[in-house]
């Protein structure tokens, strides 16, 4: 018997397989199958809100192609012919495959063999009749997108009619750095948004949270809506989601996040919507 899955456990070892896990999204509705590359749970950044335990900066690890291979097609068999949402005690209404999702616990761009694993990953659930009902979705911190290996895969994602969830928390330098710890310019993540949404549908995902009582500072929204003017006049970004933290951080300084009021990000979601931008909000 499994555990009842939750919007609040994204572990990636909940079914005790290396690459594959099941999670009810909150953005996606549903049920998520995970694909997990960063089994080492390294990752190039290190958010301060990520759950991953023990995180190093690293990048993914080889991966044994064959055993990717036999559990994803074990765990789609399970899901679709087998007592899987039994198990897990899954909601009448979350019993659908809403996306195949390569997130994980880490970067899933560092994996040297991306583009292959994302034909791979499409191949199979296409031969199993997942795709295309469901979406195909690469999360992404989308630091790595000007690299030509990693373009190869966002093309074979998108023949595949899969969407980037590109990260982008803060539009300011400090707020990249406190947030993500990352030395990537704002600038530079720009430029990246923009080639990947010439490439692949592509969505804008922000996280945001109280950080240390500071709550959404007026030049950290000031600074996005900036972006987002200039976004919108030269890409192909239409669609914008916004979210709270959900699962408590696994990193040192878990104590000093909380979540923000659902009002407040509804605040923030209209004046996105003013811009002409389609906007999301989970909390």
């Amino acid at each position: 018997m499994g555990s009842k899955l939750s919007v609040n456990n994204h572990r990636s070892d909940v079914i005790g397989l290396t690459y594959i896990y099941p999670v009810l999204s909150r953005r996606a509705g549903g049920l998520s199958i995970g694909i997990n590359f960063n089994t080492n749970n390294t990752c190039n950044w290190r958010c301060v809100y990520c759950q991953v335990p023990n995180l190093s900066i690293g990048a993914a690890p080889s991966i044994d192609f064959d055993l990717l291979a036999k559990e994803l097609r074990l765990f789609l068999d399970d899901v679709q012919h087998g007592d899987f949402y039994d198990r897990f005690e899954v909601d009448a209404d979350k019993r659908v495959i809403k996306d195949i999702a390569i997130a994980g616990n880490g970067e899933p761009t560092t994996l040297k063999e991306f583009s292959r694993a994302v034909g791979l990953i499409g191949q199979i659930a296409t031969e199993a009749g997942v795709f295309p009902a469901s979406d195909y979705v690469l999360i992404t911190n989308g630091s790595l997108i000007h690299l030509p290996r990693v373009q190869d895969g966002l093309r074979i994602l998108n023949d595949y009619h899969g969407q980037i969830w590109f990260k982008f928390d803060s539009a300011t330098e400090a707020g990249r750095k406190l947030i993500n710890n990352s030395s990537q310019s704002c600038q530079a993540a720009v430029a990246n948004l923009l080639i990947a949404s010439q490439l692949c549908q592509t969505k804008l995902q922000t996280c945001l949270f109280d950080f240390a009582g500071r709550g959404l500072p007026s030049s950290e929204k000031l600074a996005y809506l900036e972006v987002l003017k200039q976004i919108k006049d030269h890409g192909n970004i239409r669609r914008i989601m916004l979210y709270t933290i959900a699962r408590p951080s696994a990193q040192p300084e878990a104590e000093q996040l909380a979540k923000l009021p659902e009002e407040t990000l509804e605040t923030f979601a209209n004046e996105i919507r003013a811009l002409g931008l389609e906007v999301s909000v989970s909390f």
